[in-house]
């Protein structure tokens, strides 16, 4: 639990009366390897606290292809945070790439909290913010990045991931085939060219 506190007052402080509330939601859950935190059509609402492991978000569309949206590295949020407020069966799916632990809560009953505690209001804010920054600058990266430059952005904002998951997974989020991830790893280590930084 020192890890879910440290993670949210670094977000912003909350009061030590907020945190008594806030503390007794949050239960542990042992998620094994291919297993799942949520599953598309789930209804169930719940939010966690990714405090070890490594975790993907991906759609899997009508043909059973799959498509990796981001990666949860701990300490991480999960849980999809447009089908708990608006109510609507999950589209995405968050599957364990790792052995993980996570502490899960019941997102209406912690949402139930906010009007009593501003400063938890303010710490799921500044984080739904965040969310929003690091969708748009992923949606610029599609579009204005080629595969090798977003394949080197993912190793500056992932490192050491590519040792814990297959290949086909990064290459997935990157929007490629594995035989063109492969191309691009054979290119840059015998020194090809570097990363362009997007404009903002």
């Amino acid at each position: 639990m020192h890890d879910l506190r440290s993670f949210l007052d670094a977000l912003s402080p909350s009061r030590p009366e907020t945190w008594a509330r806030v503390e007794p939601l949050f239960l542990p859950v042992v998620l094994p390897k291919g297993s799942y935190f949520i599953e598309a059509g789930q209804t169930e609402r719940q939010v966690g606290f990714l405090a070890e492991g490594v975790m993907r978000a991906f759609f899997r569309n009508a043909r059973g292809t799959e498509y990796n949206k981001t990666f949860f590295v701990a300490p991480a949020i999960v849980g999809s945070y447009s089908f708990m407020i608006t109510g609507q069966p999950a589209a995405i799916n968050q599957q364990a790439l790792t052995d993980c632990r996570v502490l899960a809560a019941d997102f209406a009953a912690l949402r139930a909290l906010y009007d009593e505690h501003p400063d938890l209001e303010r710490q799921a804010r500044r984080h739904a913010e965040r969310q929003f920054v690091e969708k748009e600058q992923r949606e610029l990266e599609i579009v204005l990045l080629d595969a090798e430059q977003r394949y080197r952005l993912f190793q500056q904002q992932f490192p050491q991931l590519e040792q814990l998951i297959p290949q086909y997974h990064v290459a997935s989020y990157l929007g490629i085939t594995p035989t063109q991830l492969s191309r691009i790893r054979r290119h840059l280590s015998r020194g090809g060219s570097g990363l362009t930084s997007l404009p903002l």
